[in-house]
């Protein structure tokens, strides 16, 4: 049995000066970079999603209502899609983009970054990991969409 935190969108936009700021995401940012550090030798592997929108259809909204409509965010290449610069992106072994096309709330909804097909349960099963530490930004959102598609899936989860 392996083990792997996945990070949940730590991504520009969600941070203060961001397009969907939370106020605390610098703060989440740093305690998770501190601690990539300080256990990175308890994983077998290191999974980040990302919010990476192309074109997302009525997700975007000039007037959102943040319950299914949003202000643009994450919009794939842009500086707002990068990964927040106090995470240790050397020691991420595999990004999980989604939400190109449509929304996105849960990592399991992407698609492996080096291949664009693999999925992230069929990424994990093929590493046997079995269980996962989830962090990130918006639990109330993407860290809990993944984490419960998570356990549908069989896999053990700490958040």
């Amino acid at each position: 049995m392996a083990h792997a935190p996945i990070l949940v969108d730590v991504q520009k936009d969600f941070c203060p000066g961001g397009s969907l700021a939370t106020n605390r995401g610098d703060e989440v940012a740093g305690l998770i970079g501190a601690y990539q550090l300080s256990h990175a030798s308890e994983y077998d592997a290191v999974i980040a999603t990302q919010d990476w929108h192309i074109d997302p259809g009525s997700h975007f909204s000039d007037t959102p209502d943040y319950i299914d409509t949003w202000p643009v965010h994450c919009v794939a290449d842009s500086a707002g899609a990068a990964m927040h610069e106090k995470i240790r992106t050397d020691l991420i072994t595999e990004y999980f983009p989604k939400g190109e096309h449509t929304a996105a709330y849960s990592g399991f909804e992407g698609h492996a970054k080096a291949d664009g097909e693999t999925s992230m349960a069929d990424w994990l099963t093929s590493r046997d990991i079995t269980t996962m530490d989830i962090a990130g930004i918006a639990t109330d959102h993407c860290v809990r969409a993944t984490a419960l598609d998570a356990l549908k899936t069989g896999f053990s989860v700490r958040i």
